[in-house]
């Protein structure tokens, strides 16, 4: 029989990119069984108001399919279908599923790239969780019906998708002259640069024989954190399932060569190789699940300044191409321990605490903190990352699954008290010092001087606000002394 009240409705919360899904859907699930009649589903829709019903195993609640209101039109009226013949016969099997807990922006994204207008969401054991469709998404802001989406979608080689790349580089800098939020402009980068990774990493994996095994592709650092701007480098790896260490060896011997093929890919793109050589071509970061576990647990165990310094970036980590559920397992797994070695917080809070202030102690600004670059801030060794840093700190030792700094920061407040104004304000000054960095972007060219702006030449407003949310950083370092003071 029909059921239209088997789980709870999700809290109301507002939008966000980054928020699980489990908490952005707002209806109770609408499901039938598979012997249902097309009639009785269809006074079900029409009862309801809805558009769309997921058929499941009456034992197990695993999803088998769905039906809506345009199969309903063509399979039954154009088709003159049997309106007693149970659903299952006019049903649309093979479902994609994802699980509650992916992001709003892993939804849309998977939406757009497939086509779909409704997902199925599961739990872990792969019992029916709910219906998401695309008016409950926007992570795309506006993006799904434009031509830019429809053309990296539509992309069969890497020349055309270098095209697009200069394209969407393009359209921010349009939104950047529209003073567009920093979390509508970073969002919406991000979205496009992951589907225009995608293609890549498809297009060139059409072009090997890859092994036969469960793999995903990692994204570290700011795409991990879907905190991309316009002078980002690459940051990614690869994990894959392995049985034994001379399997894994062997596994990795197979994935290099396509790993490499997809770095000079996407740095034909725009997106220039790592310095530090953090990318899935090197063998170092092309690793089975244990292998992954083993570095982790090395960064854990013997947490020294510098090793964490250059390995943070990691603690971002985010499938994008994929078995996604490695990745999810292998945060999961590390989320579950991080926060029982006392010693790798304090160490991870020093690094955070590096940092020095680019205001004087009358407030006004220091901008000799380079002799090379004099007269100027750089915006992100001093200004957005001491609120990276500080994030992914509260992340592992509170164990929040999500990866970006908004969210990260956001959960922190909701769990130790901190009034919601306070860290709506702590937050504010993080996208306020991300979109002048946006900014500077888009009139340097992607030159030395991306991320470094002369106080002098702002708008007196944005200089007054830029003051302000640097003195955000000082008090956001003390909530972290104060709970991981350094031994």
């Amino acid at each position: 029989m029909p059921d239209s009240s088997t789980e709870p409705t999700a809290r109301a919360t507002p939008f966000s990119p980054y928020v699980a899904l489990r908490h952005l859907v707002r209806s109770v699930p609408l499901v039938v069984g598979p012997s249902t009649s097309i009639r009785e589903t269809l006074l079900l829709l029409d009862k309801t108001h809805a558009d769309a019903v997921v058929v499941i195993d009456d034992q197990s609640r695993v999803p088998l399919g769905i039906i809506t209101l345009h199969d309903v039109l063509r399979r039954v009226a154009i088709e003159a279908g049997d309106l007693q013949a149970p659903i299952a016969a006019v049903m649309t099997g093979g479902l994609i599923t994802l699980p509650a807990d992916s992001t709003a922006h892993q939804a849309s994204v998977m939406m757009v790239r497939r086509g779909l207008h409704h997902l199925v969401l599961t739990e872990a054991d792969g019992r029916y969780y709910n219906l998401v469709s695309q008016t409950d998404l926007y992570t795309l802001p506006g993006a799904q019906s434009t031509d830019l989406v429809k053309a990296i979608l539509a992309a069969r080689d890497l020349p055309t998708l270098v095209a697009l790349a200069g394209d969407i580089r393009a359209l921010v800098g349009r939104l950047v002259a529209e003073r567009v939020s920093a979390d509508a402009l970073c969002n919406r980068l991000s979205s496009l640069n992951d589907l225009l990774t995608l293609q890549v990493i498809e297009l060139v994996a059409g072009q090997y024989d890859l092994p036969y095994v469960q793999w995903c592709w990692l994204v570290f650092g700011s795409e991990g954190r879907l905190e991309q701007t316009l002078a980002t480098d690459q940051d990614n790896g690869l994990i894959f399932a392995a049985d034994s260490d001379e399997q894994a060896a062997a596994l990795r011997e197979a994935f290099l060569p396509f790993a490499r093929a997809v770095n000079v890919a996407l740095d034909a793109c725009g997106f220039p190789l790592c310095k530090g050589n953090i990318m899935a071509s090197n063998p170092q970061w092309c690793l089975s699940v244990d292998e992954w576990r083993a570095a982790f647990f090395g960064w854990l165990e013997s947490p020294q300044p510098d090793a964490l310094l250059n390995s943070s970036i990691f603690f971002d980590l985010r499938g994008l191409y994929g078995q996604e559920s490695l990745a999810n397992d292998l945060r999961s797994w590390l989320l579950a321990r991080a926060h029982s070695y006392p010693i790798f917080l304090r160490a991870m809070v020093e690094n955070t605490l590096n940092w020095e202030s680019p205001l004087s102690w009358w407030k006004g600004f220091r901008t000799g903190l380079d002799k090379d670059f004099p007269n100027t801030i750089d915006l992100k060794k001093h200004g957005s990352r001491p609120f990276v840093d500080a994030a992914r700190v509260y992340a592992l030792a509170r164990q929040i699954p999500d990866t970006s700094t908004v969210e990260r920061l956001r959960v922190t407040g909701e769990q130790t008290g901190v009034a919601a104004s306070d860290m709506a304000t702590m937050i504010d000054a993080f996208q306020h010092i991300q979109r002048l960095r946006l900014e500077q972007q888009v009139h340097a060219g992607g030159d030395a001087l991306s991320n470094r702006v002369d106080p002098d030449e702002l708008h007196e407003l944005d200089r007054l606000i830029l003051k302000e949310s640097l003195k955000q950083v000082a008090s956001l370092q003390k909530r972290l002394i104060r709970e991981y003071a350094p031994a």
